[in-house]
């Protein structure tokens, strides 16, 4: 049970590695912190996916500025990528590129995504 956790772990940290990395050579716009997430903006749109991707705790997005609720939305797969470590991207994949059946962006939110419309809280 160690070693699984243990290298849980260290696929969190290779993705988030992963994800500073190619955060820091394409990002044109500001970093911010957000919690445990790092939000590298000015990303050019052939860099992800959709309006951004989360790796590790980094979300690379070209967008200028957020909804905060896509930020809390984002925060959630952090918590998917410590959980899974790089086993996320092939469970990710095996659930389906449509997010209303895609059991990560469910859990994320679909609203705080921006996959469906949103109502007022």
């Amino acid at each position: 049970m160690a070693l699984i956790a243990g290298l849980r772990s260290a696929g969190f940290v290779i993705a988030t590695a992963f994800g500073f990395i190619w955060g820091g050579i394409w990002s044109t716009g500001r970093v911010e912190k957000h919690g445990e997430l790092l939000v590298f903006r000015g990303m050019p749109r052939w860099t992800h996916a959709r309006g951004g991707v989360c790796v590790g705790r980094c979300y690379l997005t070209h967008a200028a500025s957020e909804n905060p609720r896509v930020l809390v939305h984002e925060l959630v797969h952090v918590r998917q990528w410590r959980r899974y470590g790089l086993l996320l991207p092939v469970l990710y994949a095996l659930a389906g590129r449509d997010p209303s059946r895609n059991r990560f962006e469910i859990e994320a939110g679909l609203e705080d995504g921006g996959y469906v419309g949103r109502t007022e809280r």
